[in-house]
Formats: structure tokens, C-alpha cells, sequence
């Protein structure tokens, strides 16, 4: 390995053992989202079946949408713990819930773009809709649904950690820490 290389490790190594560990707790929240996916598909209504339409469009909400959202919601939780006593580790936790938010917020707004990822993916006249030809539906490894979760999950995860690397999990630690501070601080008299 050439000296560049070793300084760029050893400089970044905390960061890459984060990523390969966010990535770890990504793929085993891949694993959920995608289980909680199937089974909401097997014991729901058609997941192309239109709920309610949207105003003023053409499109509705269809319980893909819903499935989906279910599925984030099940995989957030999954993944949050595991980043929160593994991935990103510390002795200096704030409150379940006070770091939870943040969380679910960045889950959230990824979640928001990847419903409309999805959207894209499954409308028959979107230009990036996946070919029903190819993806027919006739069996688990060629339901278009499926495929166009994976699809937003690959989307959505790099801005998932860095949001959640900058945001959820250092500053509300941070906050934390201030927090100690003062009342350290207050506690010596200064």
C-alpha cells in the first residue's frame, strides 16, 4: 500500500468501520423492509389497486404506497436500534425517543423521495416504469413491486447516512454533551 493510501486510512478509519457498519445494519434492514413488503402484499388487497386519488392528477395513492410505508416504518425502527447500540455506539446516549425522531425525520424524508422513486417505477407511462414484460408479477423474483422497493432502498440509503451520521446520531449527542458540560461547569462554581 502506498504512504497516500495508509494516511487516507488511517485518517478515515473510524469512518469506514461507521459506513461498513451502517452498511451491515443496512442490509440486514433490507432484509426486514423486505419481509415486511411481502408479507403486506401477500395479506393485503392488490397492491395496484387505487385507494383514493390525488386532486388535481391523475395518479392516486395505491396500496403499494401503503405497503411500502408500513415496510419503512418496520425497517426504521430495526434499523435505528441496531445503529444506535452498534453502528454508531457510545457510552453517551441521549433518550430513546430524543434520538428516535431525528431518526424517523431523515427515514421519513427519505421515505417521502422514494415513495415518489416508487411511483415512477410502477406507473405504466412513467418513462422509468419497469417493464411489465420482464417484471410480470408471476412469481416472488418477478413481482415489479419488489424489484422497485430495492430499487428506492439503493436510492435512498447514501443520504440516509450521511443525514443520520451528521444529524441524528452526533447532534443530538452533542446537545447531550453540552448538557453535562453545564452542569458540570455549574457544579465546580464557574
Amino acid at each position: 500500500m502506498t504512504r497516500l493510501g495508509e494516511s487516507v486510512l488511517v485518517r478515515h478509519r473510524r469512518n469506514l468501520i461507521l459506513l461498513a457498519r451502517f452498511g451491515a445494519v443496512g442490509i440486514s434492514g433490507v432484509v426486514v423492509n423486505m419481509i415486511a413488503l411481502i408479507v403486506a402484499n401477500k395479506l393485503g388487497p392488490a397492491h395496484d389497486q387505487a385507494i383514493v386519488g390525488l386532486p388535481f392528477s391523475e395518479f392516486n395513492i395505491r396500496w403499494y404506497h401503503v405497503f411500502s410505508t408500513f415496510a419503512f416504518l418496520v425497517a426504521n425502527l430495526w434499523n435505528f436500534q441496531l445503529n444506535r447500540t452498534w453502528a454508531f455506539q457510545t457510552s453517551r446516549h441521549a433518550a430513546w425517543w430524543k434520538e428516535y425522531w431525528p431518526f424517523l425525520v431523515v427515514g421519513a424524508l427519505g421515505q417521502a423521495v422514494g415513495l415518489v422513486v416508487l411511483t415512477a417505477l410502477m406507473h405504466p407511462g412513467s418513462p422509468i416504469s419497469l417493464p411489465t414484460s420482464v417484471f410480470d408479477d408471476s412469481s416472488g423474483f418477478r413481482t415489479r413491486l419488489y424489484w422497485a422497493q430495492l430499487i428506492v432502498i439503493a436510492l435512498v440509503t447514501p443520504v440516509s447516512f450521511v443525514l443520520n451520521k451528521v444529524w441524528t446520531f452526533n447532534a443530538v449527542r452533542d446537545l447531550h454533551r453540552q448538557e453535562r458540560e453545564e452542569r458540570a461547569r455549574q457544579l465546580i462554581g464557574r
